[in-house]
């Protein structure tokens, strides 16, 4: 067993070692290009991600603008619901208040009746 972990890592390592050889080769045949147009390339880059940045922020501010927007409706609805329900409690109780006398005043109709 210990030998057939021994032969797993160096055929680990010589693949490691092969890997890097044939990344730096690929890295020689690609790179060799003049200061100026790498300094091209970096603009071209810097300016494309830049604009993405740009369109990114745009439209995760319009997203923002468009919750804003809908929670504020949802706000506005609510506080309307809110108005219609107090009125509606405060006609209950105005009327419960009412019945309360009418009854307080049949009552105490009875008991005058009563005492005499």
């Amino acid at each position: 067993m210990s030998e057939e972990k021994n032969n797993t890592v160096v055929v680990g390592a010589l693949m490691l070692i092969a890997g890097g050889i044939l990344g730096a080769g690929a890295a020689l045949l690609f790179a060799p290009q003049s200061g100026k147009k790498t300094r091209r390339d970096i603009k071209k880059y810097v300016r494309r991600a830049r604009n993405e940045a740009e369109e990114m922020v745009e439209d995760f501010t319009d997203k923002v603008s468009d919750v804003v927007d809908s929670l504020n409706d949802r706000t506005q609805e609510i506080l309307e619901r809110g108005k219609d329900i107090t009125q509606d409690v405060k006609k209950d109780l105005l009327k419960a208040f009412e019945d309360g006398k009418d009854r307080l005043e049949k009552e105490r109709t009875r008991l005058a009746k009563m005492l005499g």
